[in-house]
């Protein structure tokens, strides 16, 4: 079993990964289960076929991922302001475009926002401590290994929007949540790669991504609606940038690969 997990890791992780996540997908159908859909999955996924194909050595590698900070100023510039800055120009052009009400910034709790955010970096059972260690601190770097980070974002992209299937399906996400998954994915393979890596700088950037809600910002209804798909068209503009660096192109940092742990177990 050992020797076919080390053989096959992504595999194994990606199917553990939906067997994790989607369990009780069917009993919540019929009313036996309070959700369809577990954040933990990839989380736990990763810790299993990291244990089993590399022991030790994987631990190490992924526990490293999630602490490593000392990436320089630029990704934990990009990690904090940008999840901010597009939320800022899709409420600004709601507002200007469509006439939906501007946020009244004095009001919002900021305190409360703050706490949000603290919790989300550390509890499992939400998106960004779920997925993060798993899709961007497992599945990334072996995806790396022989692919270009374009080809794997690419490749991870479609798989993660997959995942989200039963948020959508129970009404808990919007549809066009699944193709901005796509998108995104890109941006976050750009920022891993520059933050030499580093699932932390990913977390952040998640958690930063979707604390603060629409109806925080005083957005209902239509209002609401159309910042999914403003949000959603701004992270395909920034994608597709990304995209055309060319660094996107060629072979990842190694920091950012497990290219010596592959080659410790080939």
């Amino acid at each position: 079993m050992t020797a076919l997990v080390r053989r096959h890791r992504l595999v194994a992780f990606f199917l553990l990964t939906f067997v994790l996540s989607w369990w009780s997908w069917p009993l919540q159908a019929v009313g036996l289960a309070p959700v369809a859909h577990w954040s933990c999955g990839p989380l736990l996924a990763a810790l299993i076929v990291a244990g089993v194909a590399d022991g030790r050595a994987g631990y190490r590698d992924l526990g490293a991922r999630l602490v490593r900070w000392r990436v320089g100023v630029g990704p934990w510039a990009f990690a904090i302001l940008v999840p901010l800055l597009v939320l800022a120009v899709a409420v600004a052009l709601n507002a200007a475009v469509w006439g939906a009400p501007a946020p009244d910034l004095a009001r919002i709790a900021w305190g409360d926002l703050a706490l949000v955010a603290a919790v989300r970096l550390v509890n499992p059972l939400d998106g960004p401590m779920g997925e993060e260690p798993g899709f961007r601190g497992y599945a990334l770097p072996w995806l790396q290994v022989r692919r270009t980070p374009l080809t794997a974002a690419l490749v991870l992209g479609p798989i993660v929007a997959l995942w989200h299937l039963p948020l959508v399906v129970t009404g808990q996400l919007a549809p066009v949540g699944l193709p901005v998954t796509v998108v995104i994915t890109v941006v976050y393979v750009w920022l891993f790669d520059r933050a030499r890596g580093s699932v932390l700088l990913t977390l952040v950037f998640h958690v930063l991504q979707g604390t603060v809600g629409y109806a925080v910002l005083g957005l209902t209804g239509a209002d609401a609606a159309r910042m999914d798909l403003l949000t959603g068209a701004l992270w395909t503009v920034l994608a597709v940038g990304l995209a055309l660096d060319p660094r996107m192109r060629r072979a990842a940092p190694e920091e950012a690969t497990v290219t010596r742990l592959a080659a410790r177990t080939a």
